[in-house]
Formats: structure tokens, sequence, C-alpha cells
């Protein structure tokens, strides 16, 4: 680990969850933190315990222009941008047939757009200062999807392999990339969910028996404290599972899908 020096942060989704967990940890390490979310009055306590050292920015990170328009304030607020979070998000809950042209294109615009158009903006000054750390919230096992649960499973498993990318092309200009994967924490995630309406042809599937249990609930603030030690590594990885059970499921899938892709192989090779 490199040795402990003042870092400035821009967390988007910083009000709530993960963005407001990590939030806290940095001001309460001494770091610096702009703050962006839709409604940013949730954060005045925090600004108040930490005066000069959170700035806080109205954002909705579907409109481009206007994170283009953030980023420049909130690198202008300090003079620099050192970690970058990509936390803002939200929860779309229905099967594939049931979900809307406009609920999978606000939950896309909301969940994977949004990641981009920050990325996009962040990059030109971490890239002129040549450092800097950009962490994208995926989701445990990213990679897959689950029934129920198939739009938010495309939105962080194409976030994810853009974090892939992003890793493989911004390392030579000293910018660390991480996709971060975390298990259920107990945030506004669920509580705060949009459903779709229910087609009753799929009560068989919502009701099936034999369904994985998720990993028990967690608190966000031990996932903060686990980034904060992150971003301090010399070389990340550029993927990490968040949550120890939750990194055990990972593991579960993982074998799972070599299991199959083995069992398939006399298939596959047909293929040349």
């Amino acid at each position: 680990m490199s040795e402990r020096t003042e870092q400035v942060w821009f967390i988007t989704g910083a009000s709530s969850g993960l963005g407001r967990a990590i939030a806290e940890a940095a001001l309460d390490a001494g770091d610096r933190v702009i703050g962006s979310a839709r409604d940013v009055s949730a954060l005045r306590p925090l600004a108040e315990r930490h005066a000069g050292r959170l700035v806080t920015l109205p954002l909705d990170v579907s409109d481009r222009d206007a994170v283009f328009a953030a980023v420049g304030r909130a690198a202008a607020a300090f003079g620099r941008l050192d970690v970058v979070v990509n936390a803002a998000g939200r929860l779309l809950s229905g099967m594939i047939e049931e979900t809307t042209e406009e609920q999978a294109r606000a939950h896309l615009d909301s969940n994977l757009l949004g990641a981009l158009w920050v990325s996009q903006a962040v990059i030109p000054h971490l890239r002129e200062q040549g450092s800097g750390h950009i962490l994208h919230v995926t989701a445990m096992g990213a990679g897959g999807g689950s029934a129920g649960y198939g739009l938010y499973g495309a939105g962080k498993s194409a976030l994810s392999a853009i974090s892939q990318a992003m890793s493989a092309e911004l390392s030579a200009f000293g910018i660390k990339v991480t996709s971060l994967e975390p298990g259920p924490y107990a945030t506004s995630l669920f509580s705060k969910a949009e459903f779709a309406a229910r087609n009753p042809a799929y009560d068989r599937v919502r009701s099936a028996p034999g369904k994985e249990p998720l990993p028990k609930v967690s608190s966000p603030a031990k996932a903060a404290r686990v980034v904060l030690k992150l971003v301090r590594l010399q070389e990340p990885p550029t993927r990490l599972v968040l949550g120890g059970e939750a990194f055990e499921r990972v593991q579960r899938i993982e074998r799972r899908r070599g299991e199959e892709y083995a069992a398939w192989e006399w298939l596959s090779r047909e293929g040349g």
C-alpha cells in the first residue's frame, strides 16, 4: 500500500447506499469529496459536519451535458480529482417480456450510460494529471443474468465490460480502473426498486423452488472501508467482489459456467 495522502473524490449517487457510505468513509479519513446526486438535500448534515471538505452537486447522470458540466465544476472545486466512483443507479425488477421500452431505456440511461458519460467526462482531467482511479459499482457475478432482473444484470454486465476496456485503454496514462462487484447491502436499492407490470404467465417462474438464496445483507460501511484500502494499492485489481458470502457465490457461478463450457466442449469444437 502507498502512504496515506489526502485524496479528492468525485462520487455519483452520494446521497444514499454505497455512494453515501464511501463518501462518509473518505471524509472521516481526512479526504475531500465532491458528492453528486439527483437530490443533494440528504447530504447537508454531512456537509455541515465536514465544513469545507464536501462539495455537493445536483446531478442526473443520464443527462450527458449536465454530467460534463458537473465534472468541470468538480475538477475545479479542489483543483484535481483522484478517485471517481460511479455509484449512481437504480433497480428494475421484471421479466424480460414484462419490461416496457420506457422502463428499459430509463434504467439503462441511469445504470449504464450515466457511468459512461461520467467516465468520458473525467478521463481528460485524469489523463492530464497522469493519475487517478475510476471505480464502477456493478454487481456480484456481473456477466450473467437472473430471472426477474435481466435488465439490471444487462446494465451491470455491460458496465463491467466497459470497465475492463477502460482499464486496458487507460493504464498507459497512469489511470487505474476497478469494477466493484458488491453483494447485497443494507441500502434503499430494493425499497426504491421499480417493478414491471406482472404477467400471470410468469407466476410459476417467480414461485419456482430451488433458487439459491442471496448472501446475507451487510453494512455498506464495511464495503466503504474496503474501498478505501483498495484505492491505496499500487496495483489494484480490475475486478473486486465486495463481501465474503458474495465472493463464495461468485466462485460457484464461475465454477458452474466452466462446467457447462466443459460439458459442451465436443459441440463447440465442431464449429471449427
